[in-house]
């Protein structure tokens, strides 16, 4: 196998759940075929990663942060396929914020597991935040994949940080 995803056995993965609330081992099989699959493959990669990983494309589980480097990682290689469909995905983690709007309504039974998932939501966002920088280089490549880069560099200037529960 090639350079990319090579720290992608240091994450326990079988101790993590995804955001259906399912284990989180299938998410490195994925990873895999986003990145050295063909496009067709790698499409349907994201879509999967998608449903696991940002669930409706709007709630984050505790697999989603350490998941973040990985999409960086590979949006950031010229050589993968569905860049600007990588782009979309970490827009849309970026943007999660279920956990942090349910937090708003008091339910103090659920008060200590709305700080572990709200706490996925803010580890998330400052996971993608940390790859602003491949973001950046990724906005200059080609236009379908910068426009994607472009629209993820204005949601992350444009959206404030969570407001505390």
């Amino acid at each position: 196998m090639g350079s990319l995803l090579r720290s992608l056995s240091a994450i326990h993965w079988a101790e993590l759940r995804d955001a259906t609330g399912a284990g989180a081992g299938g998410i490195p099989p994925l990873l895999r075929r986003i990145a050295y699959g063909d496009e067709d493959t790698a499409r349907t990669a994201i879509d999967d990663l998608g449903d696991a990983i940002c669930a409706l494309g709007f709630v984050g589980g505790e697999a989603t942060a350490p998941t973040v480097p990985f999409l960086l990682e590979l949006a950031g290689s010229p050589q993968v396929a569905c860049r600007a469909e990588l782009l979309d995905l970490l827009g849309s983690i970026y943007r999660a914020d279920q956990w942090h709007s349910a937090a708003s309504i008091p339910h103090r039974e659920r008060d200590a597991n709305r700080r572990r998932q709200t706490g996925w939501e803010t580890a998330a966002r400052t996971a993608v935040a940390t790859g602003r920088p491949v973001i950046e280089r990724v906005a200059s490549s080609r236009p379908e994949e910068a426009m994607a880069a472009r629209k993820l560099l204005r949601v992350m200037d444009g959206t404030p940080p969570f407001p505390e529960p």
